[in-house]
């Protein structure tokens, strides 16, 4: 989740419904400036007891962080407790019950990229050796209940806390429970942006099969096989899901701004603090009537804000956030951003796919999008089949785009090979849960704990 720690006093105020798709129009790039920014999410917790790490415990989250000064990452605060760290490799924050993110940079190529979360992955390991931290990497915590874990001191989190319960029954197992890996991505223009939001969007129930990490509730097997991407779907309806009307003629900026005003508020950031404005309109806002300040208008940064609470399957900002997948180890951080930028950063791998998907119906897409998290890759297609029939098809197209972009290390190798392990699950026709299961059946014998020692980074 975003995270800021001082209020931009110079944004200039909203005057009129064109600003608010200034931050799109903004994000529009030549191909050539195209970016690839990859977020990644651990579960912290004490070697000794396996217990989630809370802010304050001497060798817990706020010493994880200060510990990377010693790697050149400077403190941001709020309200005088550091919650995140930034440098060259962007930011490392806090989610609400500790989890570890690291917002990546905007970079130029996947490989960029990896050595990216390897230089990340490697600092927080040696923190980790020095305080007797471990760093688990799936899309769920397999085994804490809600009353187990802490929440972080961000007035952000103070608010969403309050609200969830209002308006689903999973939210609170959201913001607690869950880590997930996203890519961010630019786009050329208006009409590149639609293209773009609609193969991603119609193709994340795939990325959410492939990525499925997260079978475990409590120490026992849930009936998911991404437990995570299930409770997206009773967390909060007015601000999650697949979008019908991106589908729809005359999608553009216009239309997504409009969804984004009915969205409610969570808050307002004024002099350092975040006002509750839980269940609000922007709307009213723009009209100067919110109920928690009267008679003031919303500056570009609030309608910033905004943007990022809205937590549907495909995102936009100033770019498109590709946001199906559960949390999981090195190789994948660096697979889902190979997946996206192959299908969506090559004109030709764009059209193939978008001629994959575009003879769907919506009821179809979103019966997929239901099935999914239980059913993994045999969950139904618009029209016949199962997500196994077209995942080895979704990936040559990817890879189709990735050779066509020539992106090569030093070594002379291009982008292709970070598919590998996406590949490697269409081979074996198993998930990454489907594994996980099979261990806790096996040797394993039930005990879920032996995932500490498997699946830590």
């Amino acid at each position: 989740m975003s995270t800021r720690s001082t209020s931009l006093t110079t944004s200039p105020i909203i005057e009129n419904r064109a600003q608010l798709t200034e931050p799109m129009i903004a994000g529009e790039k030549r191909a050539d400036a195209w970016r690839i920014g990859t977020e990644h999410e651990k579960f912290v917790y004490r070697r000794a007891d396996k217990h989630a790490l809370t802010y304050d415990e001497e060798g817990g989250i706020r010493d994880i962080l200060l510990a990377l000064g010693d790697f050149g990452w400077n403190r941001v605060e709020e309200n005088g407790r550091v919650i995140a760290m930034a440098g060259p490799d962007g930011t490392v924050s806090l989610e609400p019950a500790g989890q570890l993110e690291l917002s990546g940079a905007p970079l130029v190529d996947l490989h960029q990229t990896c050595a990216e979360t390897g230089r990340h992955l490697e600092q927080v390991k040696q923190i980790g050796e020095r305080l007797g931290v471990g760093f688990l990497g799936t899309g769920m915590w397999p085994d804490k209940a809600r009353t187990d874990l802490p929440m972080m001191p961000k007035g952000r989190y103070d608010i969403m806390r309050r609200h969830m319960p209002r308006v689903g029954n999973l939210g609170l197992d959201m913001m607690l429970r869950t880590c997930t890996i996203q890519v961010n991505l630019d786009y050329a223009s208006e009409a590149d942006m639609v293209k773009k939001f609609r193969v991603g969007l119609a193709l994340q129930p795939l990325a959410t099969a492939l990525f499925a990490n997260s079978p475990f509730l409590e120490g026992k097997p849930s009936g998911y096989l991404s437990y995570r991407s299930h409770i997206w779907s009773d967390t909060d309806p007015a601000r999650t899901g697949m979008l019908p009307f991106v589908f729809e003629d005359g999608f553009g900026y216009g239309r997504y701004v409009e969804y984004m005003l009915d969205v409610p508020m969570y808050f307002v950031f004024r002099d350092e603090r975040y006002i509750d404005a839980a269940g609000m309109s922007f709307r009213d806002f723009l009209d100067g009537k919110l109920p928690v300040l009267p008679g003031e208008r919303p500056t570009q940064s609030d309608w910033q804000d905004h943007l990022s609470t809205a937590f549907p399957e495909v995102r936009l900002k100033s770019f498109l956030e590709m946001r199906g997948a559960d949390g999981g180890p090195w190789d994948r951080i660096c697979a889902l951003p190979a997946l996206w930028v192959g299908l969506l950063y090559d004109q030709s791998a764009l059209d193939a796919a978008w001629d994959l998907v575009k003879g769907w119906d919506m009821a179809g897409r979103e019966h997929l999008r239901a099935t999914v998290p239980a059913r993994g890759l045999d969950a139904p297609l618009p029209g016949g089949g199962s997500l196994r029939d077209i995942a080895g098809e979704v990936l040559t197209i990817a890879r189709s785009g990735l050779s066509a972009r020539n992106r090569c290390n030093s070594g002379g190798d291009n982008e292709t090979g970070f598919l590998e392990p996406l590949e490697e699950v269409v081979r074996t026709g198993r998930t990454p849960a489907e594994e996980m299961l099979a261990k806790y059946h096996g040797r394993w014998n039930g005990d879920v704990s032996h995932i500490y020692e498997e699946y830590s980074f």
